[in-house]
């Protein structure tokens, strides 16, 4: 069995995400106008910018701080 489908750079589930998406494999804050949003390689550098996105989006400061964490292992960062 198939867990549910997440976005492949920042982990968050594609059914949550709410914005219009343009690709199968990643969500509306990470894949706009055709390309991905952060084309760098720094996986820490996403992560601090995926962390005040989700801050500036009211997300509590722990929850926040987890979910940023966990993107090292999505499937665009494995092995950076």
């Amino acid at each position: 069995m198939r867990g549910k489908a997440q976005c492949e750079s920042c982990l968050m589930p594609l059914d949550a995400d709410s914005g219009p998406r343009e690709s199968e494999k990643y969500c509306s804050y990470c894949f706009r106008n055709g390309k991905l949003t952060y084309e760098g390689t720094d996986v820490t550098e996403f992560t601090r910018l995926a962390y005040e996105g989700m801050r500036k989006q009211g997300m509590n400061i722990f929850k926040a701080w987890f979910f940023a964490r966990m993107i090292r292992y999505a499937p665009r960062w494995r092995g950076r």
